[in-house]
């Protein structure tokens, strides 16, 4: 039995992942910004296998007491899936400022505040695996989502730079697009289901390698151009 934490696990793929999780048996630590519905569900249904703190990923505050409240057992995979579409308009000739500084964070600095927070409980073979997009892929032929792609570029470098100062330590990470995932954020057309989804992050996370920590792929395991 594995003990994972999930953010963003509400709605949408973190809620297919701790679904999928606890069916597999998983201890599943929930961190949504606030619990949904089918969340409560699913933890009420669960056994006590899975266990819900919130945790708004761009409070420090918020997500030291979520990892101090849902206790000290040693975690084997770590997911950061909470994310924002940020504003969406066209700003070439304006932008709000303060939605591009929640965006960022919540994407780049929400996932390092995370891992800060659960480190001290991570040891060799533990895996994070981060959530981004091909919007934030350098080579991908698309304009517009300014805040979100710049925000999701920086998690894929950032995710990169934390791979290699933790490989002495042995915590594997990843970088992963989803796919076009039918969610709030991806719409009812999108290619995907959210457990689609869930099971690629699922497999990326039982086959990941130390000395493939840092890389980027889509969900379907293929490599992603950066």
């Amino acid at each position: 039995m594995a003990t994972v934490v999930i953010t963003g696990a509400a709605r949408g793929i973190g809620l297919a992942l701790a679904a999928q999780h606890v069916a597999a048996g998983d201890r599943v630590l929930a961190l949504p910004r606030k619990a949904s519905t089918e969340l409560e569900a699913l933890a009420a249904s669960s056994g006590g296998r899975l266990t819900i703190h919130a945790c708004d990923v761009a409070r420090d505050a918020s997500v030291r007491s979520a990892a101090a409240e849902s206790g000290d057992a040693p975690v084997d995979v770590l997911y950061n899936v909470a994310g924002v579409s940020g504003p969406v308009a066209n700003e070439l000739e304006g932008a709000d400022w303060d939605a591009w500084n929640e965006t960022f964070a919540i994407m780049v600095q929400g996932p390092l505040r995370v891992l800060q927070a659960f480190l001290p409980r991570m040891s060799e073979g533990s895996k994070v695996i981060n959530v981004t997009s091909q919007l934030g892929a350098s080579t991908w032929p698309m304009g517009g989502f300014y805040a979100y792609a710049a925000a999701k570029a920086g998690l894929n470098r950032l995710t990169r730079s934390l791979a290699i100062d933790l490989k002495p330590r042995g915590v594997i990470l990843g970088v992963v697009h989803p796919g076009w995932v039918q969610t709030e954020l991806g719409g009812p057309h999108a290619q995907i289901s959210p457990e689609e989804s869930a099971a690629g992050l699922r497999k990326l996370a039982e086959e990941w390698m130390l000395e493939d920590s840092g890389e980027f792929r889509k969900w379907n395991g293929e490599p992603h151009a950066w």
